[in-house]
């Protein structure tokens, strides 16, 4: 969003549970992984997408960076939720440089926000079938303050903040780096956080639905501890280990919640099946650190009736095997999936 010469930089994924850290270097059109940290962070330091403990936040990315021996200092990182408004819309044919002068008067209709209080980018999709005198746009803004929240924290943690992406759009970056679609087919994207759940339906490479649904992984967490009177930590642990004397009582409350986040998920696909009408979705693929959640992917599946498998973010990545264990980036990958698809970006990329 606000520089211009093309350098690299590092993807750097803030998410609820914990900060995610990826560098690549990009090589006669192949990618080498370089570096790749997780930091967890305490609980209760962002909430419902709002930065609310910027020290610990600021500390994590920090150490992170600092363990990960990170020379470069510009990073990209992403937003979702109720802090981003993603919107397909169509406007008059016209030269992207005429719709930049533009585009504020045209997306002022579609801000919920006093227009003057965001940031605004696009990008130009494809002409209108319908009427080529129009064109689709994909409109993204973001309120000014907080992009300014991670502007200051990525400033007090050492990085200058080169970039703003979303979560969505970065899933699609690391899928289409590591897989080669149809041109005519439509897939799943599907990213489950800890507190957030995003979905990005992508056909030939454009994005043709995006939505954001405040669930994820802290739904078992709070569910086991409910069921078994533990401390948040104590579930947490039970959630991630599966060690708990009462199995039958485990697999019990993770298949309501996987049933929960599978209903939810069907809901999405209904909404943009009856809205979009740019062809049904035949595959699924998950993201996240709550996708690993025993059983959800089986459960999705079987709700939504198409394959259903996990997005591999290393699948076309090349790496040092002495300095990365293939089981550990196999282990990881969910969880680093936004952050990798961030580190193909490059200081001043538009889009």
């Amino acid at each position: 969003m606000f520089f211009s010469k093309k350098k690299d930089l590092v993807g750097i994924d803030i998410g609820s549970s914990s900060v995610k850290l990826v560098q690549l270097r990009e090589q006669k059109g192949a990618w080498q992984l370089l570096n790749v940290g997780i930091m967890p962070l305490p609980p209760e330091a962002i909430v419902d997408n709002t930065l609310m403990d910027s020290s610990a936040i600021v500390d994590a990315v920090k150490n992170l960076g600092k363990s990960l021996s990170i020379k470069i200092k510009e990073a990209a990182c992403s937003i979702s939720g109720n802090t981003v408004i993603i919107r397909k819309i169509k406007l008059p044919a016209m030269p992207p440089e005429e719709l930049e002068d533009q585009i504020k008067w045209e997306a002022e209709q579609y801000i919920p926000f006093d227009i003057n209080d965001v940031n605004i980018d696009f990008q130009i999709l494809e002409p209108d079938e319908d009427d080529p005198t129009r064109m689709n746009v994909l409109l993204v803004a973001s309120k000014k303050e907080i992009i300014n929240d991670y502007v200051n924290v990525f400033a007090e943690s050492g990085f200058k903040l080169a970039i703003v992406d979303v979560d969505s759009f970065a899933v699609q970056n690391a899928f289409e780096l590591n897989y080669d679609s149809q041109p005519e087919e439509v897939v799943a994207l599907i990213n489950i956080g800890a507190s957030i759940l995003n979905l990005n339906i992508v056909k030939g490479g454009i994005s043709l639905f995006t939505r954001d649904v405040q669930m994820g992984g802290n739904l078992f967490t709070e569910e086991i501890q409910k069921q078994f009177a533990l401390s948040s930590d104590e579930a947490e642990r039970v959630k991630l280990t599966g060690d708990q004397p009462d199995q039958e009582k485990l697999r019990g409350v993770i298949a309501r919640i996987n049933e929960t986040l599978s209903i939810e998920v069907r809901r999405s696909l209904d909404f943009y099946n009856t809205t979009a009408g740019e062809g049904r979705v035949t595959r699924v693929y998950l993201s996240g650190g709550a996708a690993k959640t025993a059983m959800l992917a089986e459960a999705i599946q079987d709700k939504l009736g198409v394959p259903v498998e996990m997005l591999n973010p290393f699948r076309k990545i090349t790496c040092s095997e002495k300095e990365f264990d293939p089981e550990y980036l196999r282990e990881i990958g969910p969880l680093v999936t936004v952050a990798l698809g961030l580190a193909t970006r490059r200081v001043g990329d538009k889009w």
